[in-house]
């Protein structure tokens, strides 16, 4: 067992770890519990968000969601669903996860089955603390298509291609935006209130 702590994050990563005691776990610890779980291959890291971690992932989420309502695109939000693959031997509780693309497929159901439905279109994932498990690696198993990882100071825009993520000087959603305009939405969220960020980043997009 390997365990780490950050301000921002508390983390466990236990080997060896076979695929039905993951799914036990999840089981076990239900759908509104404060940990993340990802497995990958025998590797099962447990992550509890600390203040500074969540706030960086619901700050992100609302720019995500002003950019699909202003962008008149539909969207479905999941939040951190627990997103698995049996096949490939792994699972992720993404910090948040967005449906768009394919949006019409899920509209309207209660549970999803990896099998037959597609993951999320974009999944956001902070990792400031420096995960132990290859995000890239695990959330291409997954078949995620975009993936944007904030490591506390950037953030990086990845998208999936033949099975492997190719990182994109701008989100392949919103190809408006550039990493440069996320931290500079972080910061005014910090000194001039959510609001007053908000307002003055619809008016960016308003102007673009």
């Amino acid at each position: 067992m390997v365990a780490t702590s950050t301000p921002t994050e508390q983390r466990i990563l236990l080997q060896n770890i076979s695929w039905q005691l993951f799914e036990n776990l999840l089981i076990e610890l239900g759908e509104h519990n404060s940990h993340r779980l990802a497995y990958h291959k025998g590797n099962l890291e447990i992550m509890v968000p600390l203040p500074e971690h969540e706030n960086c992932n619901r700050l992100i989420e609302r720019l995500i969601v002003t950019l699909l309502e202003e962008l008149q695109l539909e969207y479905n939000l999941f939040g951190s669903m627990t997103i698995k693959r049996s096949s490939m031997k792994a699972g992720k509780e993404p910090d948040s996860c967005y449906y768009i693309q394919n949006e019409a497929l899920v509209r309207g159901k209660k549970t999803l089955d990896f099998n037959q439905d597609p993951p999320p279109d974009l999944a956001l994932e902070i990792d400031i603390s420096r995960s132990s498990l290859n995000q890239l690696e695990l959330y291409a198993d997954l078949g995620v298509k975009e993936l944007w990882i904030y490591d506390g100071r950037t953030i990086h825009f990845y998208q999936l291609e033949n099975g492997d993520y190719i990182e994109c000087d701008r989100s392949p959603t919103f190809p408006i935006l550039l990493a440069s305009r996320v931290i500079e939405f972080l910061e005014q969220c910090q000194t001039l209130g959510v609001i007053t960020a908000l307002r003055q980043f619809r008016e960016w997009l308003t102007s673009q």
